[in-house]
């Protein structure tokens, strides 16, 4: 379970968080929503412990990122828009490399890069080169990694960005799958169609702000908008700010 309160960061008279709150359970894919600038990727960010936060309060299962960062650590995967795939590693030695650092070898590695691989699957790519591999294939390979420690929490920023609809439903069925062992999922994404098919639950953000939570047709109820992208609309405003 991730637990949020009032957090705040500014990077010098940048305000990108001026006050976010929410819960996101486990079992669950929670969606964070907002329009570009909103503080989504920031946030994600420190939740991790990539970033300080200025003020509030954070607790991953029950641990603070700043305080505890390797018990947050273990327990959580994180997808970012920086891949940083080792292009002359394969897919399988690349795995191979990052199951090592956090902990995994032997049989128990091997087995669980087989895990990964069917989960998303990657079967034909795992043993090439990452170099010249499409956006699709890159993401691929950057979740299987982000996903071997077989972390509770999961934090996505815009995972289905660059995916064909093929490597989309693949996606999809390995998100499920998450959700049915029970991790908590946050997924930034713009994709309203995977908000109102795939999400439990839904954290709507603008300039830094928490404006709503609840599930898609809780957010289409409390606007009187049957529309997902409208009501999103509606509470964001035409411009990205909270009405």
């Amino acid at each position: 379970m991730i637990e949020v309160h009032d957090v705040r960061k500014q990077f010098g008279d940048v305000k990108a968080l001026g006050g976010v709150s929410f819960s996101a359970r486990d079992g669950q894919i929670t969606a964070l929503l907002g329009p570009n600038g909103a503080g989504k990727t920031t946030l994600l960010r420190t939740l991790v412990g990539l970033l300080k936060r200025d003020q509030g309060t954070v607790a991953i299962d029950g641990a603070d990122p700043e305080r505890d960062p390797l018990a947050v650590r273990r327990n959580i995967g994180f997808l970012t828009d920086q891949f940083g795939l080792y292009e002359r590693l394969s897919t399988r030695e690349y795995l191979q490399y990052f199951g090592e650092l956090n902990g995994i070898g032997g049989a128990a590695l091997k087995t669980r890069i087989e895990e990964v691989s069917e989960l998303l699957a990657m079967d034909d790519i795992l043993e090439r080169r990452t170099k010249g591999f499409s956006q699709g294939q890159r993401i691929k390979v950057a979740l299987a990694r982000t996903l071997l420690h077989r972390p509770r929490n999961l934090l996505l920023d815009e995972p289905s960005r660059g995916l064909d609809v093929m490597s989309t439903r693949a996606l999809r069925r390995a998100l499920i799958a998450l959700r049915e062992d029970g991790c908590c999922v946050i997924m930034a994404t713009h994709v309203m169609q995977e908000v109102t098919h795939l999400c439990d639950d839904v954290i709507v953000i603008a300039q830094g702000h928490t404006v709503a939570q609840g599930s898609p047709s809780d957010l289409c109820r409390r606007t009187g908008i049957e529309n997902l992208e409208d009501a999103f609309v509606s509470l964001v405003g035409e411009e990205g700010i909270a009405a």
